[in-house]
């Protein structure tokens, strides 16, 4: 069977040279396409590894950079911070059409439904969101220079040149003009903190880039999808997770389809709750966090036009597309709302 992105006898004949270990792909599947980069379950005879390669079409400048991936998870092995094994990288290609790198199978799932934690206790619940805000601390916690990535990027100017490079994918990606997009811009310049001491960043933070195992307990054993990771200004991480955030009763974010609702689950913390914990647990100042909640909502706006753009295009792995656009409108009136309150 013919998997879309994946030539499997050229990544066979590349892993029998570079993989040896592995041994011979049997089946490679889909795991998970379309939004983002794409991933792959690749079953060799002698162990389980996971393949990350780009999206099929609509690839943004910057964005989906595969060896930046592959040189933070690589990074991060030894430290605190739960990733993947990373397995082997290839730049070239002639094998797949396109970069790629493979890292150590997890035994876990990206969660982002109630249904799918199982029915744990609330107070496991709770353990599980309090576990999400001491990770992210971790992320920001490490020496990026001690440990190979202190020209990752530069901390310095880093909203300004966020806002920036997001105003310029939406102009790539855009499928309508939106007005109201334009004036969030503004608001947001205007708007802007001095920013926190630069730190590792990575940059799409939420449960469903962990893997987490369900039994007995809740736990996370990886983070994952570090495509847009880069030093930077560590509240806009925790801006962003907020930005998928759901608490009960806020049915507008509902309709927010890249984000799921396992913040509803019972025992979870909300969203000031997790934010609070963060403070705790990090010992930043997150007065401002208004600001970043604001800016999540527009980058995320960004992100999921690009996605409509490629669905437009016929370019997406997997299903559920048809509405996505559909969210680019409300996640830039809520930052207006939000900037609005803060």
């Amino acid at each position: 069977m013919t998997v879309p992105g994946i030539d499997q006898p050229r990544l066979s004949a590349w892993m029998a040279k570079n993989v040896p270990d592995a041994g011979e792909p049997l089946s490679v599947s889909l795991i998970s396409g379309g939004k983002s980069n794409l991933t792959y379950l690749v079953e060799a005879r002698e162990r389980r590894v996971v393949l990350r390669r780009p999206p099929l079409g609509h690839v943004l400048p910057t964005a989906h950079d595969m060896r930046r991936e592959w040189r933070v998870i690589s990074a991060l092995a030894p430290t605190p911070v739960p990733v993947p094994e990373p397995v082997a990288f290839c730049g070239d290609e002639d094998v797949i059409g396109a970069p790629f790198y493979l890292m150590g199978y997890v035994e876990g799932a990206a969660v982002r439904r109630r249904a799918e934690l199982g029915d744990p206790a609330p107070e496991e619940t709770r353990r599980l969101s309090e576990r999400l805000a001491e990770v992210l601390a971790a992320i920001h916690a490490v020496d990026y220079r001690e440990v190979g990535l202190g020209d990752f990027g530069r901390p310095e100017g880093y909203l300004a040149r966020q806002l920036q490079r997001w105003g310029q994918q939406w102009e790539r990606s855009k499928t309508a003009d939106l007005p109201e997009y334009d004036r969030l811009a503004g608001r947001l310049r205007d708007r802007m903190p001095s920013g926190s001491a630069g730190t590792l960043v990575h940059g799409d933070y939420r449960l469903d880039n962990t893997l987490i195992r369900t039994a007995p307990a809740p736990e996370i054993l990886a983070v994952v999808d570090w495509e847009m990771s880069t030093l930077g200004d560590p509240l806009a991480d925790l801006g962003l997770t907020l930005t998928y955030w759901q608490d009960p009763g806020d049915d507008e974010r509902a309709g927010i389809p890249v984000a799921g609702d396992v913040t509803l689950a019972p025992g979870f913390l909300n969203a000031a709750e997790f934010a609070a914990h963060y403070a705790k647990v990090s010992g930043r100042d997150i007065t401002d966090l208004g600001f970043y909640v604001a800016f999540g909502n527009y980058k995320l706006a960004v992100i999921v036009e690009g996605i409509h753009a490629r669905f437009r295009q016929g370019k997406t792995v997997g299903d559920g597309f048809e509405h996505i656009g559909s969210a680019v409108p409300t996640l830039v009136a809520r930052a207006h709302r939000i900037l609005d309150q803060s």
